[in-house]
């Protein structure tokens, strides 16, 4: 749990994060590419708003990504080879070479960064 202190108590307050919300501008289709990536069940769904199992949600937003992502997820593959085939198999580019011999860049069909990782 990331811990901060009150304003002038020296009292401590619990905060975590609840989850990780992405922009898309069309949502059905990148939803329907995160829960299929990471089989993960739709379990909320709004006019601009869809979330994925506990932890992702994805929020429809009019502009489109122009730069890239300042935080971006890191997903660990139990196969590598396989998840990397998947992920270009439902829209997913590969954004450089693989590093290290552990992890790649790849971008999601509407230019999202994500990593692939070795587990």
């Amino acid at each position: 749990m990331i811990r901060g202190r009150s304003q002038g108590q020296g009292e401590r307050m619990g905060i975590r994060i609840n989850g990780i919300v992405m922009d898309a501008n069309e949502l059905d289709s990148l939803a329907r590419f995160w829960s299929e990536l990471l089989d993960l069940p739709i379990t909320r769904r709004e006019e601009d708003w869809i979330s994925l199992g506990p932890d992702l949600a994805l929020q429809r937003v009019s502009e489109p990504k122009t730069v890239k992502n300042r935080v971006h997820v890191d997903l660990v593959a139990d196969d590598f080879t396989a998840a990397t085939a998947r992920a270009a198999e439902l829209g997913a580019t590969p954004a450089g070479d693989i590093q290290e011999n552990l992890w790649q860049v790849w971008q999601d069909p509407e230019g999202n960064e994500f990593c692939i990782c070795r587990s």
